[in-house]
């Protein structure tokens, strides 16, 4: 068997159709979250802030 095959077994098909429907239905918070999550580096920010959260090295809001 060729290795493409081989590869076609591993993939997970995606259906545009329904992925379109989705898409089109998430509310205006829902698809900026999306973003985010999308967004790597955002993502990594996020991440890390709320590390330093838990670890108490946060800045109070009121020495911004």
């Amino acid at each position: 068997m060729s290795t493409a095959i081989k590869e076609m077994d591993r993939i997970e098909l995606i259906n545009l159709e329904r992925l379109a429907h989705i898409l089109k239905g998430l509310s205006i918070a829902e698809s900026e979250t999306l973003e985010i999550l999308l967004d790597k580096e955002a993502f990594r920010s996020i991440d890390q802030s709320l590390e330093e959260l838990d670890n108490g090295e946060g800045i109070p809001i009121d020495k911004w």
